[in-house]
């Protein structure tokens, strides 16, 4: 084994080595006095103690990179913070989407029980009201009317504050009477409207809707003007199925009596049904000047959309098809 003392006779040199790009200067530690110089030979034997070889050795820098890393595993790219920025931002967008998408969620759940707003209390309405603040104020489609192919389409209406709705909702209590559906179909292309309120009872079904037209006057807003009004034809019903006993005034009625009778005017019914389901929509022309209002569009994506209109009432339309429709 080597001792102290031989260790110390072997050659050493201080050499002082330069690093260009980064101007990093380091120095070989100095070895005791005794230390003896190196002969010629053994510098040429050893070729890593050469000024030439030294700066002949690459210089490397460390950096954050991966096996995906555009830049290349010997190209010069963004620093680590930069990298981590850029990762940063592309977690914090799905993120976003998430949260956009729990919103939708509870907005939606918190209508039921409210008959599309009739029946809504007000601690339900202050809750529905801050959801809908907070989606505003995510809305990804900051000028809705640039993008009428969203627009575009059938929107079932899920809840709104607007009292004028409020007599037709109203109609759904009777058992005899039910609103089954009201919807908006926008054709982006030509630029139209139609309002529609689908009715249903035990012994027909009907529609009412309106025809307008709309202009694009803001980002935001659309000033519609409505043309005529359509009342639909009565669909009768030719199998009327009446119930086993109704309830009237805190008693039961047994019905099943009329069913004999039912049965004998069934083919009638049937006839009388289908010659009334054949006539042509009653249309009524709209050319009052109160046959005009506007909409304010304050949330829109491919499924949702929120408006406002005259006197701040909020309409909440979900996209026929969506699954927000089945929660």
């Amino acid at each position: 084994m080597a001792t102290v003392s031989q260790l110390n006779n072997f050659p050493c040199k201080t050499f002082l080595i330069t690093s260009q790009p980064n101007n990093f200067t380091s120095k070989l530690s100095v070895l005791p006095p005794n230390c003896t110089k190196p002969t010629q030979n053994l510098i040429k034997k050893s070729q890593f103690l050469t000024q030439k070889s030294i700066q002949a050795r690459p210089v490397f820098q460390v950096r954050a990179s991966d096996a995906n890393d555009e830049w290349g595993p010997d190209k010069e790219g963004p620093v680590v913070t930069e990298s981590t920025g850029v990762a940063v931002a592309e977690e914090e967008k799905p993120a976003q989407v998430v949260e956009i998408q729990n919103l939708k969620k509870a907005l939606v759940d918190s209508f039921y029980g409210t008959d599309r707003g009739l029946k809504a209390s007000s601690e339900t309405r202050a809750e529905i009201v801050e959801l809908i603040t907070q989606l505003e104020a995510k809305n990804p489609t900051p000028a809705p009317t640039e993008a009428l192919p969203l627009l575009n389409g059938k929107w079932i209406l899920a809840y709104t504050s607007f009292p004028g709705m409020f007599p037709l909702l109203s109609t759904g209590q009777f058992q005899l009477v039910k609103v089954e559906e009201i919807s908006q179909t926008i054709d982006a292309e030509s630029l139209t409207v139609q309002n529609s309120v689908q009715l249903s009872g035990p012994l027909a079904s009907s529609s009412i809707s309106t025809n307008a037209k709309f202009e694009v006057r803001s980002p935001k807003r659309v000033q519609i003007k409505f043309q005529e009004g359509i009342i639909g034809t009565p669909q009768l019903t030719d199998s009327i199925v009446l119930p086993e006993n109704v309830e009237f005034l805190g008693q039961k009625i047994d019905l099943t009596p009329l069913k004999g009778l039912l049965t004998s005017v069934q083919d009638t019914a049937s006839s009388v049904a289908k010659t009334i389901s054949s006539q042509p929509p009653l249309k009524i022309p709209l050319s009052n000047s109160n046959a005009e209002s506007w909409i304010l569009t304050t949330y829109l994506d491919d499924e949702l959309r929120i408006s406002r209109g005259d006197g701040g009432s909020v309409f909440v339309l979900v996209k026929e098809g969506s699954t927000l429709l089945n929660p």
